[in-house]
């Protein structure tokens, strides 16, 4: 077996029993809501003009409430969208009227009219993880789509994790991109570069 082909098969452990663990968690709201404050105290997110935020599905972090207080304090607000071929783009939008949004390919909530958005064009990207280490690389979904986003520079990246997803060090490819920083409902983790 190749060592690409270790390194694959671990991340598809180390992805079922990161969902495991998230999915019986207790009290995510409880535990979303101390994330978001931490996160919404951070010096780089109040500075923002504007934030790329995912809209959160199944048992992650919820980011909706943020998404919410971010368009109240008058931030522009994109999210990602997964186009027909697979590909991840971005589109800022004005609310989360469930009018406005349709059901993606991967289950995630995509707005029906796209109004095209640009890394570069916002300050703070809000990324989600299945799984983090204390050196800031995280375990997405297998997709790759944030860290080709990451790759290419987009603001500040701030990984929203329950301590429950962090693990004592995850396998890394050469297209892995570490974050930034990582808000857990314990705190806020400043990588330890490696």
């Amino acid at each position: 077996m190749s060592q690409a082909h270790e390194v694959a098969e671990r991340k598809r452990q180390l992805r079922r029993e990161a969902m495991a663990r998230r999915d019986v968690l207790p009290d995510r709201a409880e535990r979303s809501a101390a994330i978001r404050g931490l996160l919404t105290g951070l010096e780089a997110y109040r500075a923002a003009r504007a934030i790329h935020c995912f809209l959160s599905i199944r048992s992650e972090v919820d980011t909706r409430t943020l998404v919410a207080e971010a368009l109240a304090a008058g931030k522009a607000v994109a999210v990602p969208v997964i186009d027909g071929r697979g590909v991840m783009v971005h589109s800022w939008i004005a609310g989360l009227d469930e009018a406005d949004f349709e059901r993606g390919p991967l289950g995630t909530a995509t707005p029906r009219q796209i109004r095209p958005a640009h890394p570069g064009e916002w300050q703070l990207t809000v990324v989600p993880l299945l799984a983090f280490d204390r050196a800031g690389y995280r375990l997405g979904y297998g997709k790759g789509h944030y860290d080709g986003l990451l790759a290419q520079g987009a603001g500040l990246a701030v990984g929203v994790a329950f301590a429950c997803q962090e693990v004592p060090e995850l396998p890394r490819e050469p297209h892995d991109v570490p974050l930034d920083l990582i808000v857990t409902e314990a705190g806020v983790i400043a990588p330890e570069r490696r």
